[in-house]
């Protein structure tokens, strides 16, 4: 995003986007016996695409921490998610913003997503924070990760196919 485009409805829209994720982490959710899935990504999705990477990496990481902020869970804030919210939007910013947004660049930015963010630092994360014994539960984590994977990389398809979306993404960009 380029330095004039801080304009009063590029702030509201970043606003309106960082409540959506709040609200699709913290309340919108199936939870299956091994998998809780969530459509935060979906608000994340939309904030890469009309915002530069680094602008839609800070918010993520803004709407992180006052999502834990508000809506505490068992543990708590830790930074590290904050740094793992941060890069996830930051990779989907670099693949979506001011792109052609391929099936093939949906499928690669997930899987980059889920293998190093995911799997990797949130993995790490959690070591620090519960010890070794979080070992155990990676076998787990690279299941429900694969499952998020393929609702990602379909709910991401469907979201650049929707033509309403692609309207005002055009809009928005003008």
């Amino acid at each position: 995003m380029e330095k004039n485009r801080f304009t009063a409805k590029s702030v509201a829209l970043m606003g309106v986007l960082m409540g959506l994720q709040i609200i699709l982490t913290r309340f919108v959710s199936i939870q299956l016996p091994t998998v809780r899935i969530g459509f935060a990504f979906i608000a994340v999705v939309l904030m890469a695409m009309m915002f530069s990477p680094v602008i839609a990496g800070v918010a993520n990481a803004l709407a992180d921490f006052i999502g834990i902020t508000l809506f505490p869970v068992s543990a708590g804030f830790f930074p590290g998610f904050s740094v793992s919210a941060f890069l996830t939007a930051f990779l989907y910013g670099v693949f979506y913003y001011k792109k052609e947004i391929t099936l093939t660049r949906i499928i690669i930015v997930n899987c980059i997503v889920t293998i190093f963010v995911n799997l990797g630092l949130n993995t790490f994360w959690l070591y620090l924070m519960y010890g070794p014994g979080i070992v155990a539960s990676i076998p787990s984590r690279i299941v429900s990760s694969l499952i998020l994977l393929v609702v990602h990389i379909i709910g991401t398809y469907w979201i650049v196919n929707v033509n309403v979306i692609k309207q005002q993404l055009l809009r928005f960009n003008s």
